[in-house]
């Protein structure tokens, strides 16, 4: 049956961002038909758009859905998400300012575009851009997922509504570029805080506090663990298995995926194009200082999950756990606000698909149609190959949401960060020393992204592997299993192929490019509004 009054409200609010989306094209405004602009935005946002839109792009409405899902599934595993967010900033506050200042320098739009003229490999930029493309596509589905969950919430036919917000999305992503999703960001980022706010102040209130919460749950892992015991007496497989605590078999996992997530985040093109969107490297500094705001954000976001428990929500059962935000939200609130929080998932969804679509036209653009179709081609040509390219990109993942199991979608999108981890040594590692040999990464590369596919499906389409050395169990995210045999073999390898004379290629930087705010060859930007 369909919730009328909360539907309303959030059309409404749908409404309102595809308007905002198409008045961005006009906002800074900018040549469009110049890739620089369309999939760049000029390089001209400020500390506040730019947090803004990192927060939008990092934290997405499958964050909003997926986090305190899997706290309601599993607990404190699910809680690793926290950590990560705070292990990243410090790593990024070293890394992103020195890939901000050498791409401006050279006009780099795509990390696969700094590798090429770091290492002079086309062979390894290929990878890194298909590995970027391949790694983007099943996240971008999971965004149409979380509008999926939220409308579904409301009784409506969710694949009649996932195409109409598939192609506002494509409409306006067209037009405005990466102005649509930084204007949106402003709004949705707005939303989000009102509904989180109201959840955790309302909904424990409602419950009688934080107390019955954790007992709630506590008692949930009593009964996981008699669960367990009674299936294993039974010689049956035992159900997912819930935790309050970490148990010590846990504590292997969830610190691997804690430093394996964090190492991955801003090696996604998403995170790196709203990198280089920013107007000067100290506006990326500060933003790197600021952005550990949503970490307290989605901390408190976490525990959504466990509030779902003591509420004793409902979960339709094509949704299972990813559903627990959207039921508490329903059953906890009147209609008029539910539509409001729905709208706010919805939109947070449209902010990160649009700029995940961006990201991956950029790379498909720059380092494959230019290098092997068409070399020789315009501006205005650029431009429209990025375009069409983010089109198909957002439809491919359409089709992927309709036809694909939710559980698969779910699981592709966990392998999605063991596959965008393997081009940590081109690109994070480049910004530091180009002492790799070319060939050496490209094996490392491929070793790498075989054993994590591997590891994947071995681990029945887990993320955690788990290894069995001398009798005993070690469960590791297999994004870090497979980076250390990456890194390994391209340092075995490095040295080799040196002393094989096997020449490596050419870097056009300086180190000079890494440090320098204003570059010396690019013209000087527009100066540019918080």
């Amino acid at each position: 049956m369909i919730n009328w009054v909360a539907l309303s409200v959030f059309i409404f609010f749908f409404l309102l961002v595809t308007v905002l989306g198409f008045v961005a094209a006009r906002w800074r405004r900018g040549d469009l038909n110049q890739l620089d602009e369309w999939g760049l935005a000029g390089r001209r946002f400020g500390a506040v758009v730019t947090w803004f839109l990192l927060g939008g792009d990092l934290y997405t409405a499958y964050t909003f859905v997926a986090v305190p899902g899997l706290m309601y599934a599993t607990g404190a595993q699910g809680f690793f998400a926290v950590p990560y967010t705070i292990l990243v900033y410090p790593l990024i506050f070293l890394l992103m300012p020195k890939f901000w200042s050498v791409c401006r320098q050279y006009n780099y739009v795509t990390p696969a575009d700094f590798v090429q003229g770091r290492f002079g490999s086309s062979t390894l930029a290929l990878l890194i851009a298909l590995t970027g493309i391949v790694a983007t596509m099943p996240y971008i589905a999971l965004q149409m997922f979380g509008i999926e969950v939220s409308i579904a919430q409301m009784g409506v036919n969710v694949e009649v509504a996932l195409i109409i917000a598939f192609l506002i999305l494509a409409a306006y992503t067209y037009s405005s570029g990466l102005r649509a999703p930084a204007l949106i960001a402003l709004v949705k980022d707005s939303m989000i805080f009102i509904v989180l706010i109201a959840a955790i102040i309302i909904i424990p209130i409602k419950l009688g506090g934080f107390g019955p919460i954790f007992a709630a749950a506590h008692q949930k892992a009593v009964v996981s663990a008699a669960a367990a015991a009674a299936a294993t007496a039974a010689h049956k497989a035992p159900p997912t298995a819930f935790h309050d605590v970490l148990a010590p078999a846990q504590f292997l996992p969830y610190t691997t995926l804690a430093i394996g997530s964090a190492l991955a985040l801003f090696l996604y093109p998403h995170s790196l194009t709203g990198t280089l969107s920013s107007n000067s490297r100290d506006v990326v500094k500060r933003n790197t200082a600021l952005l550990p705001i949503y970490s307290l954000m989605l901390g408190l976001l976490a525990l959504l999950g466990y509030m779902a428990i003591a509420a004793h929500v409902t979960l339709p059962k094509a949704y299972g756990s990813n559903a627990a935000v959207p039921a508490l939200i329903d059953q906890e609130f009147p209609s008029w606000f539910a539509g409001f929080a729905f709208a706010a998932i919805a939109i947070g969804a449209l902010v990160p698909a649009a700029i995940m679509s961006i990201a991956a036209a950029n790379l498909f653009t720059r380092n494959i149609y230019r290098v092997y179709f068409r070399p020789r081609y315009s501006a205005r040509e650029e431009a429209n190959v990025a375009k069409i390219t983010s089109l198909v990109v957002k439809f491919g993942a359409l089709l992927f949401i309709l036809l694909v199991p939710t559980t698969y979608i779910i699981n592709f999108q966990l392998l999605g960060g063991i596959l965008i981890i393997q081009t940590l040594p081109a690109v994070f590692l480049g910004l530091y020393t180009n002492w790799f040999h070319r060939w050496a990464m490209v094996i490392g590369w491929a070793a790498g992204m075989i054993s994590g596919i591997w590891m994947f499906i071995a681990a029945n389409f887990s993320s955690v592997y788990v290894f069995n050395i001398g009798g005993q169990k070690y469960g590791i995210y297999g994004a870090v299993s497979s980076l250390i045999l990456n890194l390994l073999l391209a340092v075995i390898f490095t040295p080799i192929f040196r002393a094989a004379g096997i020449a490596s290629g050419k870097d056009v930087t300086r180190s000079t490019d890494y440090e320098e705010a204003i570059p010396e060859k690019a013209e000087p930007l527009p100066e540019a509004l918080a």
